[in-house]
């Protein structure tokens, strides 16, 4: 059996570096050229200057937390995208809504790579179990399972019963959907005698894999899987059978930026993850998913040598309203970006049900803390005691806001 799906996955990392700079220029080009709204975005910005990460960091931010607005001017995907609606071979609608389009062509959404990965091949029987309505993840997972020759059980979700049989029937090799839900078919197929001992392989995704379901699943020989990638992107990184981390997918370019900013942090520092695709029907340009991870350092003992993510850490908005005001992780970031700080937490608590506020900096210097003090009330309007604490002594999670309070 092939251990990898293609040599683009073995080869150096610096001739996929290299390769990915030397598209950037022109893929930014495109994006400007043929999409009306990066046409505005990217109306100050050179593309054929854009040839490395930094000159790259310098562009803004495409939130995916904003899509709903901007698609909301200009119906149906806000500008965005190269090519008119009905070019596209199907149209999604997420919550939000958030409005995504499939452009035609094999595996589309790029997940035969992960697929191949967990360990599916030509000739296999795959139960889908993730929604074919609307929204766009079962028909990611199907054209990856037909990139591969696979025959796919469009199975979608819920009705358990109708799934065990369906499983007990048709005997497939593997599972594809959320984490949870092969337990629950699986249960109720021992509740009502059929056998599902055809199940070998699980590949999930779209929520969070926690350690008792990969115990339950290996307890009853399934080798489990998971990838990450959104309904806009398609596939971002899989895992793989060394199990350690997600391997980032091929022909998208990930960088890791402090949250409520757009600059890149330090490889292994939580922070947001943002993705510029090299699609050239929906041409992505530092697209911010909200999601948080981190760069593990080193490559996979499986011998693909793209960088990994730890995987999903969770969200990087971490907004919330302290004594009537928001107070967004940009705002923050900007404390920090004029007294020349790296890091530092808002942290707020309630005491005798009062806001108490404090912002925690990084720095040996407390007259610095003591300026960032008068720097906060100014960017946000709150008044906030600032702690400085030792270098290094804040926790790699991610958070630029730690709201303790119980707002239940």
């Amino acid at each position: 059996m092939a251990e990898h799906y293609d040599d683009l996955e073995t080869r150096p990392p610096e001739a996929r570096e290299a390769a990915l700079l030397a598209e950037l220029p022109a893929q930014i080009a495109h994006a400007k050229a043929a999409a009306p709204g990066y046409a505005k975005r990217l109306a100050d910005f050179d593309p054929a200057a854009v040839t490395s990460r930094a000159e790259l960091a310098e562009l803004p931010l495409t939130r995916k937390s904003e899509l709903p607005t901007i698609q909301g001017v200009d119906l149906p995907f806000g500008g965005l995208t190269t090519i008119r609606p009905g070019r596209f071979r199907r149209i999604f609608g997420s919550p939000g809504p958030i409005y995504e389009g499939e452009a035609h062509g094999i595996d589309s959404w790029r997940f035969a790579r992960a697929l191949f990965a967990s360990g599916f091949r030509e000739g296999d029987i795959l139960q889908n179990c993730f929604s074919y309505h609307f929204t766009p993840a079962g028909v990611m997972f199907e054209t990856g399972a037909e990139a591969l020759g696979c025959a796919v059980i469009p199975a979608g979700t819920g009705n358990t019963e109708l799934q065990a049989r369906a499983m007990a029937d048709l005997k497939p090799r593997g599972y594809v959907g959320t984490p949870d839900f092969l337990k629950l078919i699986l249960e109720k197929a021992d509740q009502l005698g059929h056998d599902t001992g055809s199940v070998k392989l699980a590949h999930v995704s779209g929520g969070p894999l926690l350690p008792p379901l990969r115990e339950f699943y290996s307890a009853r020989g399934i080798d489990l899987f998971q990838s990450y990638g959104t309904a806009d992107l398609g596939l971002i990184a899989y895992e793989t059978a060394a199990h350690e981390g997600l391997v980032l997918a091929e022909g998208i370019l990930v960088e890791i930026v402090r949250p409520g900013t757009g600059d890149p942090v330090a490889e292994g520092e939580v922070g947001e993850v943002v993705v510029t695709s090299f699609d050239r029907c929906t041409p992505w340009i530092r697209f911010a998913t909200g999601d948080l991870s981190a760069i593990l350092p080193g490559r996979s003992p499986c011998g693909r040598t793209a960088p990994r993510l730890r995987g999903w850490l969770g969200r990087a908005d971490q907004s919330t309203k302290v004594r009537g005001l928001f107070v967004h992780p940009g705002q923050i970031a900007e404390v920090l970006k004029r007294h020349g700080l790296e890091r530092g937490r808002l942290v707020v608590k309630s005491q005798q049900g009062i806001d108490d506020v404090v912002l925690q900096v990084e720095s040996a210097d407390a007259a610095v803390a003591e300026a960032a003090a008068e720097t906060m009330l100014d960017v946000t309007k709150l008044r906030a005691a600032v702690a400085a604490v030792p270098p290094g002594s804040l926790p790699n999670d991610g958070k630029v806001i730690e709201d303790t309070r119980k707002l239940t």
